[in-house]
């Protein structure tokens, strides 16, 4: 009789991969160390960045993820039959957006209820990329789709969480061009057709990057920031499908549009 393999991920080696990762954003809110400075002074021009233990830890945490992402898809019946680099991006993605959140509530108790957010969707999002993996399993659908929900998600809350910590503008652009670029890279890969579309994919950061420098300096709250942002992303890599699908240019261009005034008329009423 064929053996059977489950669909899910080792229990014993998705509880480390989350312990290592909670008790890397832990550690950060329980060592307090002095910060450090990186400045740039050139004529009319002057930038600090100051860099502490927190920025430390989450881009550890991203390393970390990736890293054990790798253990623990090493082990799937499908991973000798394709490259899983894939499947790594994601993971590593939420632990990086997810330090920014943790950081800034890292002197307050709304630090607990942040973690554990934080804690189920990291997990959500591991168990989804491993059963990703084999698409010809029932539960590729909705992990799927759980995975496109997730990567939109966790655009709002790194815009939302850049727009409530006050960063400054030149902060802000090359880690929203940076993160949209990779969210749409991933979501472009998870619409059937297996591509990477690395022009798309730059020109969707660009965009995006190009719309909150617009929007930095309007009074807007970071819920409202964050909408407006996350809808023109939304609605450029849907573009992006429709067109790949060879859909007429002016059915593709509707539904996208729609989602952005969808997505600025929310934020405009907040």
């Amino acid at each position: 009789m064929q053996e059977r393999h489950s669909p899910l991920p080792s229990a014993d080696r998705m509880g480390m991969l989350i312990a290592s990762v909670l008790l890397t954003f832990a550690l950060s809110r329980m060592i307090e160390t002095p910060g450090l400075t990186l400045s740039l002074s050139l004529p009319g021009f002057y930038y600090a960045f100051p860099i502490t233990l927190g920025t430390v830890m989450t881009l550890f945490a991203a390393a970390l993820t990736a890293a054990g992402m790798d253990w623990l898809l090493r082990e799937h019946p499908a991973a000798g039959e394709r490259s899983h680099r894939e499947h790594l991006l994601l993971p590593a993605l939420t632990a990086f957006v997810l330090g920014t959140p943790l950081a800034l509530l890292s002197t307050s108790e709304a630090w607990w209820p942040g973690i554990a957010f934080g804690a189920a969707l990291f997990t959500a999002v591991c168990i989804a990329e491993y059963i990703s993996m084999d698409p010809s399993t029932p539960l590729y659908g909705p992990a799927r789709a759980g995975l496109t929900a997730v990567a939109y998600a966790l655009f709002l809350v790194l815009a939302t969480s850049l727009r409530f910590s006050g960063a400054r503008m030149v902060l802000v652009i090359p880690a929203l061009f940076f993160v949209a670029g990779l969210i749409s890279l991933r979501i472009l890969h998870l619409d059937g057709t297996d591509r990477w579309d690395f022009p798309w994919a730059f020109g969707i950061g660009l965009i995006c990057a190009q719309v909150g420098a617009g929007l930095h300096y309007w009074p807007l709250t970071p819920v409202q920031f964050g909408l407006a942002l996350t809808g023109p992303l939304y609605a450029l890599a849907l573009l992006s499908m429709s067109l790949s699908e060879n859909t007429p240019l002016r059915r593709a261009v509707m539904g996208p549009a729609l989602i952005v005034l969808a997505a600025w008329g929310s934020a405009f009423l907040l």
